[in-house]
C-alpha cells in the first residue's frame, strides 16, 4: 500500500455527518502478534486497514506465517521458520514487542530487535523484561536486541508492577496463560484493550479472570486452540471524530463504537457545551450554534483521560472561550504539535509538563509538520477549521492509526487532498 506524505486542506469547514468507526489499532496489533501463541488457525474480524497493521503482516509473513486478508484476516502460524527475529520492520512499530510471547512459548529461546514506534518520549521495555523474569524467563539486553535463553518451566506467581503499563500487562498476561499454576498481576493496566485481548485469549482456551481490573488472575493452561474473533472498536478514533465536530461547530454521529469506553472523554466534551446523545453502539456530538468552552485536562492511565486524546484537546482549547491547562503525565515529549498550532495563530505556552491555553477566535492556515500519529490528526483537524490553506507535511504518521482518514473527513464536509 502506498501512502502520500502531504495533505492540502481548505478551511474553515463545519464537519457534519455519520462515520463508521474502525477496529481498534492497539487491540488489533497486540492480538495479531499474540496469535502466534497457537499453531491453530485464527480468523480476525474488524481489523483496521492501517499502516501499522500492514507492517505487522509483513513481519509475520517474513517469519513464515500465512496470512490471508480478504473479507477477514486469517492467520496460520503452524510453520514459523525463524527463531532470530531480526526483520528490520520490527523497528518501525512498538507492537512488535509482542513477538516475545511467541519466542518464549513456541521455542523457549531466541532474539528480538528492540521495537520502535512514535517518537513521543521514553518508552522502555524494562517492565516487560522484569515481569517475564518473574515467570522464569531468562531474558537480557544485548546491544540493540533482546536475548531470550532457554527455560525449564514457566511458573505462575504474583507480579506487582511498580507503575501501570499497558504493554507489560499484555506481555505478562499472554505468557502467563501457558505457565504452570496461577499468576496474579497487581497494578495491572485497566484499559478496554486489555479486556479485548483477554477475551481473545480466553476464546483460545486461556483462563483469565478480572481483566479490566487492577488485579488480573490467570490460571495456566497446557495449550491454546484456534478461534474466530472480532476486534473491539477504536475508542481514540471515536473521540477524535467527536472532537472534530466540537472544534468545527459541527454535528457528527459515530457508529460501530462502544460508548462505555469513552466516559471521561464524553464528560469533558459535555463540559465544553456540546450536546451528546448515544445508544448501544453509537454516539453523536452536536455543536451547531453553540459556544465552545475550554476545559482542563490531566492525562493519566485508564480510566482517566487518555494521553492519545491530548493533542486533539489542545486544539479544542486553542479555539475555545477562556483559558485552560493541559497536563501531560504519561509521555515527556508529547508537545511537539504545540509549536505547529502556534504557527496557525494559537496562543499556547509550554511550562514543564503543562500547556497553558488561551483560546482564540480562529486559526489561520499555514505549512505545518506532523511528528507522530496523534499530532498529525490534530493538525489535520486544525486545517479543517482554519481560514485558508493548510499544508500538513509528514502525514505518513496519520496512516499508522487512522483508516481512510482523508475519505472519512471529506465525507463530513472537509476539503482535503493528497499532494
Amino acid at each position: 500500500m502506498y501512502y502520500m506524505n502531504k495533505f492540502r486542506i481548505l478551511g474553515p469547514k463545519k464537519l457534519k455527518g455519520k462515520i463508521k468507526i474502525s477496529g481498534s489499532k492497539n487491540s488489533a496489533l497486540a492480538i495479531i502478534f499474540i496469535s502466534l501463541l497457537t499453531e491453530k488457525p485464527i480468523t480476525l474480524k474488524n481489523v483496521p486497514y492501517i499502516q501499522d497493521i500492514d507492517i505487522a503482516i509483513k513481519i509475520l509473513t517474513k517469519l513464515g506465517v500465512k496470512i490471508d486478508r480478504r473479507e477477514f484476516m486469517k492467520i496460520d502460524s503452524s510453520k514459523i521458520c525463524n527463531k532470530f527475529f531480526s526483520c528490520s520492520l520490527i523497528k518501525y512499530i512498538r507492537a512488535s514487542i509482542w513477538l516475545l510471547p511467541a519466542i518464549i512459548i513456541r521455542w523457549g529461546s531466541g532474539e528480538l530487535l528492540l521495537p520502535g514506534g512514535c517518537s513521543i518520549g521514553n518508552r522502555p521495555v524494562d517492565l516487560h523484561i522484569w515481569g517475564l523474569k518473574e515467570l522464569g524467563v531468562k531474558i537480557k539486553f544485548n546491544r540493540n536486541y533482546l536475548k531470550i535463553d532457554s527455560i525449564n518451566k514457566l511458573i505462575g506467581k504474583t507480579i506487582c508492577f511498580n507503575k501501570i503499563s499497558v504493554g507489560a500487562t499484555i506481555t505478562v498476561m499472554s505468557v502467563a496463560t501457558l505457565a504452570y499454576g496461577i499468576t496474579i498481576i497487581k497494578n495491572a493496566a485497566r484499559d478496554p484493550e486489555i479486556i479485548d485481548i483477554a477475551n481473545f485469549l480466553n476464546k483460545l482456551g486461556a483462563k483469565i479472570i478480572n481483566a479490566g481490573e487492577s488485579k488480573i488472575i490467570i490460571v495456566g493452561v497446557k495449550y491454546l486452540k484456534g478461534c474466530i474473533y472480532s476486534i473491539m472498536s477504536d475508542r481514540i478514533e471515536t473521540g477524535t471524530f467527536l472532537t472534530a465536530a466540537a472544534v468545527s461547530g459541527g454535528d457528527v454521529l459515530c457508529y460501530n463504537t462502544c460508548v462505555s469506553n469513552l466516559k471521561i472523554v464524553l464528560k469533558k466534551l459535555q463540559f465544553t457545551g456540546a450536546k451528546i446523545t448515544y445508544g448501544q453502539d453509537w454516539v453523536r456530538l452536536n455543536m451547531i450554534d453553540k459556544c465552545l468552552r475550554s476545559v482542563n485536562i490531566n492525562t493519566a492511565p485508564y480510566p482517566s483521560f487518555p494521553t492519545d486524546m491530548q493533542s486533539q484537546f489542545t486544539l479544542l482549547n486553542s479555539v475555545s472561550n477562556g483559558s485552560s491547562i493541559i497536563t501531560e503525565n504519561i509521555f515527556e515529549n508529547r508537545f511537539m504539535h504545540v509549536a505547529e498550532f502556534i504557527k496557525m495563530g494559537a496562543r499556547l505556552k509550554i511550562k514543564n509538563n503543562k500547556i497553558i491555553c488561551h483560546g482564540v477566535k480562529k486559526l489561520i492556515g499555514n505549512k505545518v509538520n506532523a511528528t507522530d500519529l496523534r499530532s498529525s490528526i490534530s493538525l489535520v483537524l486544525a486545517g479543517c477549521i482554519a481560514d485558508g490553506i493548510t499544508v500538513v507535511k509528514n502525514i505518513h504518521h496519520i496512516y499508522r492509526g487512522y483508516e481512510s482518514i482523508k475519505n472519512k473527513l471529506n465525507s463530513l464536509g472537509a476539503v482535503i487532498e493528497c499532494i
